[in-house]
């Protein structure tokens, strides 16, 4: 599927005749951008004009989701679900599974951390925000930042195998415990596999992928697999060594109606109680300075 149509293409996909729709661009009506003079329409961006026109009839209300929180798990954001007793449940299946679901209003909110192949990072930075735009269908959504946190590579306690590097897990074939495809951490992975010029075939995967990185850790200390990514909270919950190798955003979103729920701000409330720092500090390895701010509202 293209991701930026031509004139002839964006008419077609509209339903429209082209003479009408550089009537559009004339008045600026339309989203597009002209490209060494020819136009381009990105799709995304049309569906969202389209559903930005939306009619609703008197009385209509959107259907409220699911009260769960989607995306990754963060041993943070378990607590405080628990602790705030905001009747929201968790369901971890990775930031992108997360944000699949948001989009179809399976979920009331999403946890997510994105990293973008080959970005550096100043783009990693924004990769969350990235990923909330290329959702046709969130033209409501909201970016409350959470917290950033150290991801890094988990190791047996020791680190016997004096892993540093994606380099020396390649090299040593050490057994590397991956996660799902859209999962954040497998993503962080990904992107620092090539920006080492490290290819998939350089690492002695083994397993299956595993759903979360506590479900990584209890590998790792049952003896299963060496290392794998996770976040320092992770390993430290766990009593593993850990490589730090990123610091990443980790975030939440959620369309702007669920932000004015009883449910998002109780949530939100506990992020800004001494409470919440000291949990945060006894974890390790975050910094939530920013915490219950909003990042993005589209």
């Amino acid at each position: 599927m293209e991701t930026y149509l031509s004139t002839e293409t964006a008419a077609a996909y509209l339903g429209i005749k082209e003479r009408k729709l550089y009537e559009l661009v004339a008045n600026g009506a339309v989203p597009c951008s002209k490209v060494t003079g020819k136009w381009l329409f990105p799709r995304a961006a049309l569906d969202r004009w389209i559903e930005a026109g939306l009619a609703h009839p008197d009385g209509f209300v959107p259907l409220a989701p699911p009260a769960i929180i989607g995306g990754s798990h963060d041993p943070l954001l378990e607590w405080a679900v628990r602790r705030s007793a905001c009747g929201l449940a968790l369901l971890s299946e990775g930031s992108t599974a997360g944000l699949d679901r948001l989009g179809r209003n399976e979920i009331a909110m999403a946890a997510i951390h994105v990293h973008g192949a080959g970005a550096d990072q100043h783009a990693d930075e924004d990769a969350n925000i990235a990923a909330v735009k290329a959702q046709a269908r969130l033209t409501d959504a909201v970016v409350i930042a959470f917290a950033r946190r150290e991801q890094g590579l988990l190791t047996q306690a020791g680190n016997p195998l004096a892993l540093t590097t994606l380099g020396d897990v390649a090299t040593r074939q050490a057994r590397l415990g991956v996660r799902q495809g859209g999962a954040g951490a497998q993503l962080l992975l990904d992107r620092l596999a090539a920006e080492s010029g490290l290819a998939r075939e350089a690492f002695n995967r083994v397993g299956e992928p595993f759903a979360t990185g506590q479900d990584l850790a209890f590998a790792i200390r049952a003896g299963e697999i060496d290392c794998g990514i996770a976040s320092r909270a992770v390993a430290a919950a766990h009593g593993l060594g850990f490589v730090p190798l990123a610091a990443e955003r980790f975030d939440l979103v959620m369309r702007r109606r669920i932000y004015f729920e009883p449910a998002a701000q109780t949530l939100l409330a506990l992020m800004r109680e001494p409470e919440f720092h000291r949990h945060a500090a006894l974890l390790t390895g975050y910094d939530i300075s920013e915490a219950g701010t909003v990042r993005f509202n589209r």
